[in-house]
C-alpha cells in the first residue's frame, strides 16, 4: 500500500493581508472583504470536460483525498485540503482543477495554514511583495461593437418570436501588455475597489464577481442571484433615484424574475425547505447597481450525500448567464454569440474535503496569457432590450477589469 501524503492544518497568528501573501507565479485566490482563501504551489491539477464534468471533478477530488493523511486542528469549512476549481461555461471546453501545495485562510478572527507534504510549516512573507505593473493596449474582441449589436437585435427578435424568454449574450475585448502580466496588482486593485465582491484567481482566470452561485456549509445552501443592471453616476442623490428606477423597471424585474426562478427550481429537489424573497433588493457596487436576491435552503437529510458538485450540476448554467429556458437559450448562444467564452461565466471557487464550498460565477473577469488578457461582459436580452442600451451596459460591466489593468 503506498504511503499516505501528510496534509496539515494549523492555526496562525497575525499575518499579512491575504493577497499580500501571493507569489507572482500562478496565484490562487478567493477573497472578499479581507476574508477567504489564497493558495500557491501545485500539488496536483487536471482538466475535465463533457456533460459529466462535475461528476468527473468529484471523482478526481475523492481519488486525491484517498492519498492524504489529514491532520486538522482547526476544523470548519475551508480547512484541511482544498480543491480550487474554474469550470468552463460550455461543457465541451476544458475546466481546470487545482490542489495548491499551500493554502492560507482567514475568517473573522481565525487564521490558518494548510500545507501538503512532510516538510515543516511554510514561512509566510513578513512584508508586502514588490509588484510589477504593465502598460496595456486595448483592441477589439471577437466581434466589433457594431457586429455585437446586430447579434443583440437577433436575440431580441428570437425572444419575440420563439419560446425563449431571455438570452444572455457576452462580448469580449483583448488587451495586450508591454511585459509579462503579474496578476497580483490586478487582484489588489479589484479587492480595494470592489471589497464586497469575491476576488478570484485560478489558472490565469482573474476577476471580482458579485454573484455567488452557491455556498454550501453544514447543510445550508445559499445562492445570490444578480440580474438587472444600471450604471452609477457617482452622485449620491442621482444614484438613489436610479436605484429606485431600477427597482421599478419592468424590463429589469422581468429579467431578474427569470434568474431567480431558475435558481430556486434547481435547488428545490435538494432542499427540505427554501426561502425565496418576494422582491429583490438593489446591490450597490462602485460602478453599477444590480437587482439582487439571496435564495437560501436547508439540504434534505438523506443517505445520499449532497455536496457542492451535486449543486453545481443542477445550477449551472443559471438564467443569469444563459437565459430561460436554459436549453433553448444555450442553443441560441451557441448559434449567434460568435465567440468562445472559455471559463468566463462558469463556476469558480473552492470545495473542501467534506464537500462544502463557495463558488461564484466568473464575472467581471479576465483570462491572462503571457502578455495578453481577454476581458468579458454579458447582458440579459429580453423582449424590451435595445442593442444600444445593452452595449452601454456591457461597457459598464467591463469597467472593473479595465480600471484594474490601469491600476
Amino acid at each position: 500500500m503506498p504511503q499516505l501524503i501528510p496534509v496539515t492544518t494549523a492555526r496562525i497568528g497575525e499575518h499579512l493581508p491575504l493577497l499580500d501573501l501571493l507569489p507572482a507565479t500562478a496565484p490562487i485566490s478567493w477573497v472578499r472583504n479581507g476574508e477567504g482563501l489564497v493558495g500557491w504551489g501545485v500539488h496536483a491539477s487536471t482538466v475535465v470536460s463533457g456533460k459529466d464534468r462535475f461528476a468527473k471533478a468529484r471523482t478526481w477530488w475523492h481519488q486525491q483525498l484517498e492519498t492524504f493523511s489529514i491532520s486538522n486542528s482547526v476544523h470548519g469549512s475551508g480547512t484541511g485540503p482544498v480543491l480550487f476549481t474554474s469550470f468552463s461555461f460550455d461543457r465541451n471546453e476544458e475546466s481546470v482543477l487545482v490542489i495548491p501545495q499551500v493554502v492560507v485562510g482567514q475568517k473573522g478572527t481565525n487564521s490558518w495554514i494548510t500545507w501538503i507534504g512532510d516538510q515543516p510549516q511554510p514561512a509566510l512573507p513578513e512584508s508586502p511583495p514588490l509588484l510589477s505593473t504593465s502598460t496595456f493596449t486595448f483592441g477589439e474582441g471577437s466581434l466589433s461593437s457594431a457586429e455585437w449589436m446586430k447579434r443583440v437585435a437577433d436575440a431580441v427578435a428570437r425572444v419575440s418570436t420563439t419560446a425563449v424568454e431571455k438570452v444572455v449574450l457576452a462580448r469580449d475585448l483583448i488587451a495586450t501588455s508591454d511585459s509579462t502580466i503579474d496578476p497580483r496588482p490586478i487582484l489588489k486593485t479589484l479587492a480595494a475597489e470592489y471589497p464586497t465582491t469575491w476576488t478570484f484567481a485560478v489558472d490565469g482566470l482573474v476577476g471580482a464577481t458579485p454573484e455567488l452561485l452557491v455556498r454550501l456549509s453544514r447543510g445550508m445552501v445559499t445562492s445570490r442571484v444578480l440580474a438587472g443592471t444600471i450604471s452609477k453616476t457617482g452622485e449620491d442623490e442621482k444614484d438613489l433615484a436610479l436605484a429606485a428606477s431600477l427597482a421599478r423597471s419592468s424590463k429589469d424585474l422581468e429579467e431578474h424574475e427569470y434568474a431567480v426562478r431558475s435558481v430556486a427550481n434547481a435547488l428545490d429537489p435538494f432542499c427540505s425547505s427554501t426561502n425565496v424573497p418576494e422582491s429583490p433588493y438593489v446591490l450597490h457596487l462602485a460602478n453599477v447597481m444590480h437587482l439582487a436576491t439571496d435564495v437560501t435552503g436547508a439540504l434534505i437529510e438523506s443517505k445520499q450525500h449532497i455536496d457542492a458538485f451535486s449543486l453545481l450540476q443542477a445550477l449551472h448554467p443559471s438564467a443569469a448567464v444563459c437565459g430561460t429556458p436554459r436549453n433553448i437559450a444555450f442553443d441560441i448562444i451557441d448559434e449567434i454569440e460568435g465567440m468562445n467564452r472559455g471559463r468566463y461565466a462558469g463556476p469558480v471557487g473552492w470545495i473542501d474535503a467534506s464537500g462544502d464550498g463557495e463558488l461564484g460565477i466568473a464575472l467581471r473577469t479576465g483570462q491572462i496569457t503571457d502578455r495578453g488578457i481577454r476581458i468579458f461582459a454579458g447582458c440579459g436580452i429580453v423582449a424590451a432590450s435595445t442593442p444600444e442600451k445593452e452595449l452601454e451596459e456591457s461597457a459598464a460591466k467591463m469597467i472593473p477589469m479595465r480600471s484594474a489593468l490601469h491600476g
